[in-house]
């Protein structure tokens, strides 16, 4: 069987699971959370806060937002549900817009038309860790006064040019899921650009207490200070991230190969699309998918493709079509090519480790089918 995705692992995991234990200081901000956040703000060139998961990041952005009630948050609706939920659970109201056919990311022509008087944010999302148009949001948020929050869940590697995802909004959120590029099981991380938000960061962080001022001698007892909560990794989960962050490029480098592995072979097959790739934008191969004629087309190739042994998966339903979607939000303008590109595409098998006569495997298959 040749699984869908495996999670990343690189050999040093137990090792410095076991100097977190033996530190026995294994909750949040240890050892190995420090060397976490070493890596992503050299990385990023920007602070950088190890989270409980990326969904738990993009609670941190809402609130850091001052997202609340009556206010308007603007999203594409093919994406994760903790996208809308972060800002659903601070009352606010999510506002859908169509995506482009090409990378599958919000389109940035239909932002402006959707902006009321109640709008707060804009909430672009990475999909498949290729860049949405930032320049372009970015311009719209500075004429309207409106903070980007970035969900880069799949981002992390990636860049817009020259810059990484979740580096060029108000706040970047990655994930470090088991189905990531690089994981610590369940795990995330929030990117703060402005430095004089970070205090409050760590603050809400840490259940609304400055108890990181304490530690680096700041104040002489720390306190309650601010709304918050538990948003901290237990250090655990960080030493097994950090065995991958160091080897973050042999990791991408492996992705890379298989993502162009598949597009190589499977670029002739004039049945299917495959993924696009804007010349400003440097992926990270977190996903290869092809897109299929129709919905039914899909259904039928993934049946084949597993009476074959190949676990092959299709991606988000879209939000707006959720019954929380209609209760929550809504959809401004035409539904285009959200729902029509979503029932297209299928995701193909794609994790560090996967080997070439594996990708190949998976192309001839495909190819047979479409014999």
């Amino acid at each position: 069987m040749i699984d869908f995705n495996v999670p990343p692992y690189v050999g040093k995991e137990k090792e410095y699971i076991s100097q977190a234990i033996d530190s026995r200081k294994i909750c949040g901000d240890g050892q190995f959370t420090k060397k976490c956040h070493a890596w992503l703000e050299e990385k990023t060139n920007s602070k950088a806060l190890l989270t409980t998961s990326c969904s738990h990041s993009l609670d941190m952005s809402a609130i850091l937002s001052k997202i609340g009630p009556g206010d308007e948050v603007i999203m594409p609706a093919y994406t994760f549900v903790s996208t809308a939920d972060a800002f659903v659970l601070r009352g606010a109201t999510v506002v859908f817009v169509d995506i482009r056919p090409d990378t599958m990311n919000i389109d940035e022509t239909l932002i402006e038309d959707a902006i009321t008087e109640k709008t707060k944010a804009i909430v672009p999302v990475h999909y498949a860790g290729v860049a949405c148009e930032m320049d372009t949001i970015m311009n719209i948020a500075k004429k309207y006064n409106l903070i980007v929050i970035e969900d880069a869940a799949q981002g992390v590697m990636s860049e817009y040019k020259g810059r990484p995802l979740g580096t060029i909004g108000d706040y970047g959120c990655y994930s470090f899921h088991e189905t990531k590029n690089y994981s610590m099981g369940e795990g995330g991380a929030l990117l703060v650009k402005d430095e004089d938000n970070f205090e409050l960061a760590e603050i809400v962080r840490e259940k609304g207490t400055d108890r990181s001022r304490f530690f680096r001698g700041q104040v002489d007892k720390y306190t309650w200070v601010e709304a918050g909560s538990s948003f901290l990794p237990s250090d655990i989960n960080a030493a097994y991230l950090y065995a991958q962050l160091e080897m973050a490029d042999e990791i991408n480098n492996d992705r890379l190969k298989s993502w162009n592995l598949y597009y190589d072979n499977l670029k002739d097959i004039k049945q299917i699309e495959l993924p696009y790739i804007p010349k400003e934008c440097k992926h990270n191969a977190h996903m290869f998918y092809i897109k299929t004629k129709d919905l039914e087309e899909r259904t039928r190739l993934i049946k084949y493709l597993k009476e074959n042994n190949i676990a092959s998966v299709f991606h988000y339903i879209p939000l707006h079509t959720a019954p929380a979607g209609i209760k929550y939000g809504r959809f401004h303008g035409e539904d285009k090519y959200t729902t029509k590109e979503s029932e297209r595409l299928l995701r193909l098998p794609m994790y560090y480790g996967l080997k070439e006569e594996e990708v190949l495997t998976v192309c001839e298959k495909i190819k047979e089918f479409y014999k």
